[in-house]
């Protein structure tokens, strides 16, 4: 069974700020990637460009605890209300199925 959790959220850059929220979050990422907390991938609204699209996968609920607690982590998050607006955050959405747990158990 996969433990990992998914967090959803809207990342909406503020005007004339979209190079500098993105390469902070391309930071961050790769920052939670290299701790191992979580994976992350970013999308773009093709509806409304301003708009991006965040899922999280986070490794495992420890995972998500120890991230919420590392400095670190929070440091980089103090930073993201000076270039972007964070919205309708879904944190650990439940997962009812997943190809890759069926691939994996073949």
């Amino acid at each position: 069974m996969i433990k990992a959790v998914l967090s959803v959220t809207i990342v909406e850059p503020f005007e004339n700020k979209e190079e500098a929220a993105l390469q902070l979050l391309r930071e961050l990422y790769s920052f939670m990637a290299k701790k191992g907390y979580s994976h992350d991938l970013l999308y773009r609204d093709p509806r409304n460009a301003r708009r991006l699209v965040h899922l999280r996968i986070w490794k495992s609920a420890e995972a998500k605890q120890e991230a919420q607690e590392d400095p670190e982590v929070h440091r980089f998050w103090l930073k993201l209300p000076e270039v972007c607006e964070i919205s309708n955050p879904q944190q650990n959405v439940e997962l009812l199925f997943s190809s890759m747990e069926s691939v994996a158990l073949e």
